[in-house]
């Protein structure tokens, strides 16, 4: 028999050092070549990494969380053969698709599903790749319970034991656990006034979740915020956005945010402050003449910020078939390193959930991020006569080190006077 190890291969230009996420295997275990082994996480990517010998592991690096240098020892494995071999240099397969790319930082918030306030909150409708699985999900796959984390995550609040739980199409959803309380466990819903106590948990911050709590603490330690809010009518824009979709024909259903992300770039070019990023180490500020807008969405990997290049050169429907490609490319796991990074400005949304005000953390090293907040139809004077409107207010937060107050006010006037007058936002 002979020792193999395996040591982390160069699995990125510039990369020093990757978090392990999660172990496939464990000690003991019998792995084939070409196996998934381990998924690690880089500033850029999580990388699903592959045993390149057949052999019983009998040693692991080190626990999920745990940093490991490049050329290290990540695995050993015992072979057939005689001696002690090592493969210091051997380079990382391809994996077959970034499973949970990160962005540089996001603001507070997000969406959820498609990143559009009218359907912000739909839940994902596929499970992550496996790759992207915690070991815990794993462990639950090898029992043929197939579900996302965030459904894990509710599941056990309530004391649902998966499997147990039928579900409607190949893995389980939310909608499953609904019907479980109301049906399948012969108890229903907890009358009022009693609950259960749950046991204290403690869940391990690695992975994407420790990469955005270490962004917005940066970003909110390094960045001077303040944020501003005005009401905005839309009952026009909602009335222009019904008939459009009425004529759509076979494009993408509109919902606010494209109207609103053409609304934003007709107004930058006046406020060419707010499309920028601060080098605050450089003390240098570059103003972009393009406006490449983030989308800050959530994903049960967690939050990401897939990007709309050129997003000044698109019209509304152009804008609605991008949002939803990258959420969909967000949510399954499949969006491109390119796809997430690069913005230069961002805009969160929490749709339906979108409250009466928000103030986002801003995207560093952007300068601003705004964010519409939830339309709520109540009644206002028009002259004498009390009708009823649809109201929706904006927030926008800014780095008071790169932009002044009055210019963000300003900024935020300009984009009302278009979106409550929709017609000129198709204006030459």
């Amino acid at each position: 028999m002979a020792l193999f190890t395996f040591r982390l291969p160069d699995i990125g230009e510039g990369i020093a050092e990757a978090e392990i996420v999660g172990w496939h295997v464990k000690v003991g275990d019998r792995v084939e070549e070409d196996q998934p082994i381990a998924d690690m996480m880089t500033d850029k990517a999580t990388v699903e990494m592959e045993s390149p010998v057949a052999g019983t592991v009998v040693r692991l690096a080190g626990e999920p969380g745990q940093q490991i240098a490049i050329g290290s020892m990540l695995v050993e494995i015992e072979t057939e053969g005689e001696g002690e071999a090592s493969a210091p240099n051997v380079e990382a397969a391809p994996p077959p698709a970034i499973t949970a790319p990160l962005p540089e930082a996001a603001g507070e918030g997000g969406e959820r599903g498609d990143p559009a306030p009218a359907a912000a909150e739909e839940r994902p409708a596929a499970p992550m790749p496996s790759a992207n699985l915690s070991q815990q999900g794993r462990t639950a796959a090898k029992a043929d319970v197939l579900a996302s984390p965030a459904v894990r995550a509710r599941a056990r609040e309530l004391g649902i034991d998966l499997s147990q739980v039928k579900p409607s199409g190949d893995h389980i959803r939310h909608s499953d656990l609904d019907a479980f309380l109301l049906y399948g466990s012969g108890q229903g819903y907890r009358p009022a006034g009693r609950s259960e106590r749950r046991a204290d948990e403690e869940v391990k911050v690695i992975g994407l979740r420790r990469r955005i709590a270490e962004n917005m603490a940066a970003s909110k330690r390094a960045i001077p915020h303040f944020s501003y809010v005005e009401e905005i009518d839309v009952t026009a824009l909602e009335e222009t956005r019904e008939q459009l979709n009425a004529h759509r024909g076979d494009k993408p259903k509109l919902t606010l945010l494209p109207l609103l992300i053409v609304a934003i770039c007709r107004a930058l070019p006046e406020f060419p402050m707010l499309n920028a990023r601060y080098d605050d180490e450089a003390g240098v500020v570059t103003r972009y003449g393009a406006v490449h807008m983030g989308i800050a969405t959530q994903t049960d990997a967690g939050l990401m910020v897939p990007v709309i290049r050129d997003a000044q050169d698109r019209n509304v429907w152009q804008l609605a078939a991008e949002i939803k490609r990258l959420a969909d490319a967000a949510r399954t796991g499949k969006a491109k390193s390119e796809e997430l990074s690069g913005s230069t400005l961002t805009l969160t949304s929490l749709g339906p959930l979108g409250g009466v005000a928000t103030t986002p953390v801003i995207n560093r090293p952007e300068v601003a991020i705004i964010g519409p907040n939830r339309i709520i139809e109540r009644p206002v004077f028009r002259g004498r006569e009390v009708v009823p409107a649809k109201l929706m207010n904006l927030s926008i937060s800014c780095d008071h080190r790169v932009v002044d107050g009055w210019d963000a006010a300003s900024f935020v006037q300009a984009v009302r006077k278009l979106l409550e007058t929709p017609v000129l936002l198709f204006a030459d």
